[in-house]
């Protein structure tokens, strides 16, 4: 029998596309949560669908896992191409991409934990061609930015990738989210820019509030 992972979302019935979308949301929750080995019965229950609905989605935990990975970059590819359409400038485009980029983090946290995954994710073309198209889309802005005179000359995109990265690797549930995920991103993009640092939202974190 034929699953539904490999079928573009256009092609599945309004039914089948929803179950697939809360399989999608579900299975990243729980991995988030509970890592890439979480039952499958729990996922699908997450999800409120059978089990056999799942199975029939994606025949196996690769095929969910890939899945759950494919969606992460097109969320971030999706959101890249919109910041270059949308903003004014290619410093505010920059800016909300390396601020939205964390649709990534589930995937770079899931591929630092389970070699399996990172296997699946490196092996996946449409993954892979996502990934081009975001650094390509990335290299632009970054282009552009330097040509407005609003980002430094002295560095590269992959300069500007590596940072990002640095940003998505941090743990999931890491106590110093919210203001302190926008504090480090703030300080990433004042290392960037050419014009005068912002000012940096939350308190300064000290040796006492570190946990390792």
């Amino acid at each position: 029998m034929t699953s539904d992972s490999t079928v573009p979302d256009t092609a599945l019935r309004a039914d089948a596309r929803r179950n697939r979308i809360q399989l999608i949301e579900a299975a990243g929750r729980m991995f988030a949560e509970h890592g890439p080995d979480v039952a499958m019965e729990e996922i699908a229950r997450a999800a409120g669908v059978g089990i056999g609905t799942l199975y029939r989605r994606f025949p196996d935990r690769e095929a969910l896992i890939r899945g759950v990975c494919q969606d992460n970059y097109r969320q971030a590819l999706d959101e890249a191409r919109l910041a270059q359409q949308d903003e004014p400038t290619a410093w505010q485009a920059l800016v909300r991409i390396v601020r939205h980029v964390r649709a990534l983090q589930l995937s770079v946290h899931l591929a630092l934990v389970s070699p399996k995954v990172h296997r699946i994710i490196t092996s996946d073309e449409l993954s892979a061609r996502s990934r081009a198209e975001l650094l390509r889309l990335l290299d632009e802005v970054v282009r552009d930015a330097q040509r407005e005179g609003t980002l430094r000359r002295d560095v590269g995109t992959g300069d500007v990738a590596m940072l990002c990265s640095l940003l998505l690797r941090e743990n999931l549930n890491h106590e110093f989210g919210g203001d302190g995920r926008e504090r480090r991103a703030r300080l990433l993009l004042d290392a960037l820019r050419t014009g005068p640092p912002e000012g940096l939202p939350g308190d300064p974190v000290g040796l006492a509030d570190l946990d390792f």
